[in-house]
């Protein structure tokens, strides 16, 4: 259905050419809709002043103060001219300075007495927090008997923000907070016009006010009560408008036709679990009934599999795969890289044994045979990697994106498990489904736990199991912070715990943020561009970090780097000298986070860990502990005491519950886009609600779209909710939930 909304016009008509080019170019708003729906971030209270304490440090702000002191400085011999102001809230200070031509102006307008609002990048000089050359828009008449702008001028000035709130738009260099509120101002009666797409019912039901109304509230509101009124509607609008979509998917899943993958006695699975030397745990055994009951069924499996570092998922997995083997389909796992690949290949194999062997001579009459299919395979293997395929000798493939070339072809596809998600464009998933000769059975993997609220926007449209057990014999993992800059000495006892692990028979790995040599000019470009961190060093790299050690405290040892950069072979054969123990220690880039499971590697150290988020950090200490012996992990780092960024290793550090950690990560990161901006490359749909507050409203608006979408599939009772689906999610994002 085509878009019809009064929204949909372009801002160019409306506010002239430039101003519509920098808010298409910088804020990514293109259209009336995009811009009344660019909310203001907070409201400052006629009369009342901005807190200047804690202002962030390289980021635009926009403030009310007053002004309390202004003086011209001269420098370079009186050759030079610069105007400070000193601003107050009462109790804190802010500097302001101009430089050269910039002075006048603001020499005649910023007396003390006068408040404005200020906007500008907050940044640090000689210890004290200042804004250079900032934009201001005054906020009162100057001081009786001084010299200022005419009166019209003040009068304008004044007037335009007449309202008891003052809206603080997110804002950029190019266009300051206030200026946004002009041209929302010239956009606004378009609001009157906005399609609500919420049932009436529903919007009754629940007290909201109409959609035009919260718009106007949410821009101009003359009370708190209006801001909260308009918060309440257009938060739910945009979890409603989201669940409807995912669930539609859900929907449309449940009518598609796909193949019945029953389990069978007496078949390849039973013989594989014959051969299991260990128990598996009652959350493996309650994830595999979900799974088997999806696959038992006439319409695809859409499961999310979650589940803590080292909880057993690959072995999940694997049954579910010999489960399809057994009823006569095939299945293929997708890795994110080679070096997870042949992990994956190889620990698979040696799990089946001769069952892994079908069709070879020693194989077993019950086996089938598991092929690895990579993108740097030699032309021989890969030739006969894909006849296995499409003759259906292969029961299980394992590969990279290699996978999905057109020239891959399955004799019956019948489950893709896709592992590590995230790392996965969607069409790179959607190309692998495609080649079943009906829809094949899906089951994702993820090691980085997912919050309920995640769970809910970004795998809507997938069931959810979860993994929260680790297996018997996985032993726990102590983790301390080392701080490098202010106990020099502790990154020291960290290479002799090193040494001592290596001394009692065990392995280490060292990571580090990059590899060195000719990436260290684009880090340093990234440094700079990323802000005041850009005073520190640049981060550690591998093939420095590893030749230093070799020379020095790990002197003797068996020391190795691995990193993307290598030739795949020279991958694979680092890490299988590591895994059969003839490497001691292994520096490594974040090419071993996932998947990587070598049992006698006991600790790790991981480099300027300040730079890795906290996800991520979970990930890569799981690759120690795997194994009976105790597991080290140290976080060094030279950020000081009080820094968030101590705060975030320490938080790490304290405990091994990857799900409390995801907590701390997404409050720390805010969700940015749930959705995955990266993969639907386009902007966040998601402006007022936040998934780590607003667990209740997402819930309830679940609820809600599950049963209009029951009632009606089709939206055709609701075409301002198909209107509102094709504004909030355009095309691209449809897409993107179509074939997550």
């Amino acid at each position: 259905m085509e878009r019809v909304s009064a929204l949909d016009e372009p801002l160019k008509k409306l506010l002239g050419g430039a101003t519509a080019k920098v808010m298409a170019d910088h804020l990514g708003l293109h259209t009336v809709g995009d811009l009344l729906h660019h909310y203001p971030r907070r409201y400052e209270e006629r009369g009342r002043l901005t807190s200047l304490t804690d202002l962030p440090v390289d980021e635009h702000v926009t403030v009310v103060a007053q002004v309390a002191d202004a003086r011209i400085m001269a420098f370079n011999g009186g050759r030079g001219k610069r105007l400070e102001v000193t601003l107050t809230d009462g109790s804190g200070k802010l500097q302001l300075v101009f430089f050269g031509h910039g002075v006048h102006k603001p020499h005649k307008e910023l007396l003390p007495g006068r408040r404005a609002m200020f906007a500008g990048k907050v940044s640090v000089f000689n210890r004290k927090t200042q804004l250079a050359h900032p934009t201001y828009q005054l906020l009162d008449a100057p001081p009786e008997g001084s010299a200022g702008d005419p009166e019209a001028d003040v009068a304008e000035a004044v007037d335009a923000f007449a309202g008891r709130l003052l809206p603080i738009y997110p804002a950029c260099k190019q266009l300051d907070s206030w200026r946004i509120a002009k041209a929302v101002d010239v956009v606004l009666p378009s609001a009157d016009r906005a399609v609500d797409p919420l049932p009436a019912a529903l919007r009754e039901g629940r007290g909201f006010v109409p959609l035009p109304e919260a718009l106007h509230k949410v821009h101009r509101p003359q009370t708190k009560a209006d801001v909260a009124d308009a918060r309440a509607r257009l938060k739910w609008d945009e979890a409603f408008v989201l669940q409807v979509a995912l669930a539609r998917r859900r929907y449309a899943d449940t009518q598609l036709p796909a193949v019945a993958r029953r389990a069978v006695t007496g078949g390849l699975l039973d013989a594989f679990d014959a051969t299991l030397p260990f128990t598996l745990t009652e959350g493996q055994l309650k994830v595999t009934a979900e799974i088997f009951g999806d696959l038992a069924t006439e319409h695809p499996m859409h499961r999310l599999l979650q589940g803590e570092v080292g909880s057993g998922k690959t072995m999940v997995a694997l049954r579910a795969m010999l489960t399809v083997v057994d009823a006569g389909g095939q299945a293929a796992m997708l890795a994110p890289t080679e070096v997870l690949a042949q992990q994956h290949h190889r620990s698979i194999t040696e799990m089946m044994g001769e069952l892994a062997e079908g069709g070879m001579l020693g194989g077993s009459d019950r086996g089938t045979k598991v092929v690895l299919l990579t993108g740097s395979m030699g032309t021989a293997a890969r030739r006969q990697a894909l006849l296995d395929l499409v003759t259906g000798e292969a029961g299980i493939v394992i590969g990279t994106h290699a996978l999905i070339e057109d020239k891959v072809q399955f004799h019956d596809l019948g489950l893709v498990v896709v592992d590590e998600q995230h790392r996965f464009g969607v069409e790179q998933r959607d190309a692998l489904r495609s080649k079943g000769k009906q829809p094949p059975h899906l089951l994702v993997m993820t090691a980085t736990p997912i919050p309920r609220t995640v769970a809910m926007t970004v795998f809507g449209d997938l069931e959810t199991s979860v993994l929260d057990q680790l297996p018997a014999g996985r032993s726990p993992i102590a983790s301390h912070v080392v701080p490098a800059a202010d106990k020099p000495h502790f990154l020291a006892r960290a290479w002799e715990r090193i040494r001592e692990e290596v001394e009692g028979g065990h392995q280490a790995y060292v990571v580090c943020p990059r590899i060195g040599d000719d990436d260290e000019k684009a880090q340093q470009k990234k440094e700079k561009k990323d802000g005041p961190e850009a005073d520190k060093r640049p981060p550690l790299a591998v093939l420095d970090v590893a030749a230093q050690l070799s020379a020095g405290p790990l002197a003797g040892l068996r020391v190795e780097v691995l990193h993307g950069r290598m030739a795949p072979d020279d991958k694979d054969d680092v890490m299988r000298r590591f895994a059969a123990g003839r490497v001691d220690v292994l520096v490594a880039t974040t090419v071993i986070e996932v998947g990587v499971n070598v049992p006698n590697a006991t600790a790790m150290v991981i480099m300027d860990a300040d730079r890795f988020g906290v996800s991520q950090l979970h990930q890569l200490r799981g690759r120690v502990g795997r194994g009976s012996a105790p597991g080290v992990c140290l976080l060094v780092t030279e950020a000081h005491g009080a820094s968030p960024a101590r705060a975030r290793l320490g938080a790490v550090a304290a405990t091994l519950d990857g799900f409390e950690l995801s907590r701390i990560d997404l409050e720390q990161r805010r969700e940015g886009d749930v959705l995955g901006q990266a993969q639907s490359g386009v902007r966040s749909s998601l402006r007022m609600l936040t998934v780590v507050d607003d667990e209740e409203i997402i819930a309830a608006a679940r609820a809600e779209a599950v049963s209009v979408v029951a009632a009606d599939p089709g939206l055709e009772r609701h075409p301002e909710l198909r209107v509102a689906l094709d504004a909030l999610l355009d095309k691209d994002r449809e897409e993107y939930l179509d074939k997550g």
